[in-house]
C-alpha cells in the first residue's frame, strides 16, 4: 500500500512532469530549489543527456547547480546573465493574488533574484502549499553577519518569534553569500504588503522570503490532476 511520503511524491512528479513541457531549447532556465523543483530538473536533465533538449540554466544554489551538472546541464553565473527565458520554483506557501512565501532552502536571495530576472516566473508545488493566509510556515529574512541582533530585535518588535536558523550539526546556516537567516513566525500575515514594506524598512536586512506580483502562474498538483493559477 502507498504510504503518505509516496503519495506526495507521487503528485509532486505531476506538476515537475507539467513544467517540463515549459523549457524548449535555446532558452536560458532559472532553476528555484524544493523537492519538486529536483524532480523537474532530473526531468529536463534527462532530455538534455539524450541531445534532444539544449539549455542553458542559471541556478538559485550550488545545490541545484550540482544536480543539474550531473546530468550535464550547462550552467552560466547570475552576474553573466542579461535574460532569463522561464524561471521555476517551488515555495512554501502560496496564498491568494499568488503570494508566496519561500526560502526554506535558504537562498531566497537568489530566487528572488532569478524570479525578477525572467520572463516568466512559474511556481509548481502539490496542493498542500495552497493556504487562504501567509504565515503558517516561517518567514525567512536574511541578514548581514553584523546586524543580527539588531535585526531580531526589529523583528520581535513586529510581533515575530525570530530563530536563528542552524544546521543540523548546531553550526550557524549560512548562504551562498555567507549571511545569516532568521526564521520568524507567530504573525498571520493579513496585509502581505504591509508585512514586506516593514521588513524591507529594517536596516541590514537583505532579503526576505515574502515573494509578491513576481509569479505568472502556478502549477498545482493534486489527486485529481493538475491546474495552471494565474492571478
Amino acid at each position: 500500500m502507498e504510504n503518505v511520503r509516496e503519495a506526495r511524491s507521487r503528485i509532486k512528479m505531476k506538476a515537475a512532469e507539467h513544467a517540463v513541457e515549459l523549457v524548449k531549447s535555446g532558452m536560458t532556465v532559472g532553476f528555484g530549489s524544493g523537492s519538486t523543483v529536483s524532480m523537474w530538473v532530473r526531468l529536463l536533465g534527462e532530455r538534455v543527456r539524450d541531445h534532444s533538449l539544449q539549455i542553458v540554466a542559471v541556478a538559485s544554489s550550488r545545490e541545484i547547480e550540482r544536480l543539474g551538472r550531473s546530468y550535464g546541464i550547462p550552467f552560466m553565473d547570475i552576474d553573466k546573465c542579461d535574460r532569463i527565458d522561464v524561471t521555476v520554483d517551488g515555495a512554501d506557501e502560496i496564498a491568494p493574488g499568488l503570494a508566496l512565501i519561500k526560502g526554506k532552502g535558504g537562498e531566497l536571495l537568489r530566487e528572488k533574484m532569478l524570479a525578477s530576472s525572467s520572463k516568466i516566473f512559474v511556481v509548481i508545488a502539490d496542493s498542500s502549499k495552497v493556504v487562504s493566509k501567509l504565515g503558517g510556515v516561517p518567514i525567512p529574512v536574511e541578514v548581514i553577519p553584523m546586524a543580527v541582533s539588531l535585526v531580531s530585535c526589529a523583528l520581535e518588535e513586529l510581533g515575530f518569534a525570530v530563530k536563528p536558523r542552524e544546521c543540523p550539526d548546531g553550526s550557524s546556516y549560512l548562504t551562498d553569500q555567507r549571511n545569516y537567516v532568521l526564521d520568524c513566525t507567530g504573525v498571520a500575515i493579513d496585509d502581505p504588503y504591509q508585512m514586506m514594506t516593514e521588513i524591507n524598512a529594517i536596516v541590514g536586512v537583505v532579503e526576505h522570503g515574502i515573494f509578491l506580483d513576481m509569479v505568472n502562474f502556478a502549477i498545482i498538483a493534486d489527486e485529481d490532476g493538475v491546474v495552471e493559477r494565474r492571478v
